[in-house]
């Protein structure tokens, strides 16, 4: 027993160093050095002051700014310390009343936009945490957000348009406009009040 307790006590004290101090400092390192914005959380600065992450959504609900994809995370929204899907099933009575709730707050918050409200705007994501909505879903909202910041439709277009981007490395994944970064610029061309 005493031929087995000294080298398992120095592998293990071994392991340990290498796998708990040595890994995480070269791997911290290497993320600073190579990729820090990444690292560091991808956070977005306005005014000197982090105000958010490109990869965690907000909540936004005032007529005058994009709204975001519904957060599965509940009670708070947003929360990635919840994060996870809703696993709430097509034919599930609790999906229906979430879409129904979104669909009439949209509709409450624009009266007269009667054109179809794309599905991102309804659902949540698969981590329920998602900042990006589609350019339909932003061009859906364009309408209200001009109407109540007294902007020109043609001026909050264009801003959709420079806040979209594209597919990743042009053939992945779907084009995309992260909401805070749009209610961002929104509030530097013309601040709500």
């Amino acid at each position: 027993m005493k031929n087995l307790l000294r080298p398992t006590l120095v592998l293990f004290a071994a392991l340990t160093v290498v796998t708990g101090v040595a890994y995480p400092v070269v791997v911290t390192a290497l993320g600073q050095a190579v990729f820090p914005h990444q690292a560091n959380g991808s956070l977005i600065v306005s005014g000197g002051e982090p105000v958010g992450s490109e990869l965690i959504g907000q909540q936004f609900d005032a007529p005058g700014y994009f709204w975001g994809r519904l957060s599965a995370t509940a009670p708070n929204p947003y929360n990635a310390q919840s994060s996870g899907g809703s696993n709430l099933g097509p034919t599930n009575p609790a999906l229906a009343d979430e879409v129904k709730a979104r669909l009439n707050a949209l509709h409450e918050a624009d009266p007269t936009n009667t054109a179809p409200v794309p599905v991102d705007l309804v659902t949540s994501s698969g981590s329920g945490l998602d900042p990006q909505i589609s350019p339909a879903a932003a061009a859906y909202q364009a309408a209200r957000v001009a109407k109540a910041r007294s902007l020109a439709r043609e001026q909050v277009d264009a801003l959709i348009a420079r806040n979209t981007s594209g597919r990743q490395w042009g053939m992945l994944g779907e084009a995309r406009v992260n909401v805070l970064k749009l209610n961002l610029a929104l509030d530097r061309l013309k601040p709500l009040r």
